[in-house]
């Protein structure tokens, strides 16, 4: 899951990319036919926004790191709580049925 969604974040970053350099290029194109227009105020936004971009995707690698050793966690405990169960069974002779919901 976290190389899919790695790989989703990288896809979208090259689509920034080449939305950046459209943009570019169309107001290079088009800066004449409109001067009212600041191209360098959207590059700026551009900019800002990639950099917003990436920290998100810093951010989502280190949650999806923390949630897999999390559930590492979470798996570890439970088979330890289901050894423990099964050892006290056959000391007292008694069956526990668990229900997870």
């Amino acid at each position: 899951m976290g190389e899919l969604m790695g790989f989703l974040f990288q896809k979208a970053e090259s689509d920034l990319d080449y939305i950046q350099h459209k943009l570019e290029f169309e107001i290079l194109k088009n800066l004449p036919d409109n001067p009212s227009e600041n191209p360098v105020t959207l590059l700026e936004k551009l900019s800002v926004l990639k950099s917003r971009y990436k920290m998100l995707c810093a951010q989502l690698e280190e949650i999806s790191k923390e949630q897999k050793e999390s559930m590492g966690c979470i798996h570890a405990t439970l088979e330890n709580t289901m050894k423990m169960v099964q050892a006290l069974q056959r000391h007292t002779d008694l069956e526990v049925t668990f229900s997870v919901y």
